[in-house]
């Protein structure tokens, strides 16, 4: 079934992958975006799988030590929903073949996290290989404007769960 899959354009049989989406807060309300290292351009919140028998706040902690090299972070809120999206046809076989082929897109849990240490904390390179090139701190709002298009319907989701945070 999964060389089924892969060998067409209909990913259908195959599963999500269980993902943490962690929207990271800072004092002012703004969220951490990186620039993607594999997609120049491309910034997102920072994400990641969670292990089978892992919670949500406990990859989430995991996934911002791997990708922004520091867990100094106390959780405001899990959403109390996911959000899936597929992997578009127009990434080819190529970027259709992520996760090994392994699945059809996401399933995220989303968390929202503040911030508690200061941007030198902040270490892309902490764990090898990096996943972001660079960093910044940006409105809420303005992530769908970042990320890339066939993920633009889950951050305007995120940003309906979480505007309220971003307000106070």
């Amino acid at each position: 079934m999964l060389m089924t899959a892969l060998m067409s354009d209909d990913l259908s049989a195959l599963p999500y992958r269980p993902c943490a989406g962690i929207s990271l807060f800072n004092k002012d309300g703004l969220v951490l975006v990186g620039e993607r290292i594999d997609t120049p351009g491309a910034w997102q919140m920072p994400q990641g799988g969670i292990d089978e028998g892992e919670s949500i706040e406990v990859a989430a902690f995991r996934e911002l030590k791997e990708e922004v090299g520091t867990d100094k972070a106390e959780t405001i809120r899990v959403a109390s929903e996911t959000i899936k999206y597929e992997l578009p046809a127009a990434l080819g076989p190529e970027g259709r073949n992520l996760w090994n082929g392994r699945y059809r897109g996401q399933e995220q849990a989303w968390i929202a996290m503040r911030f508690l240490g200061s941007d030198s904390d902040i270490d892309l390179n902490a764990h090898d290989p990096a996943e972001f090139s660079s960093w910044q701190w940006v409105e809420l709002e303005r992530t769908i404007d970042l990320i890339v298009p066939f993920k633009r319907e889950v951050y305007a989701r995120v940003i309906d769960l979480f505007k309220d945070i971003a307000a106070s």
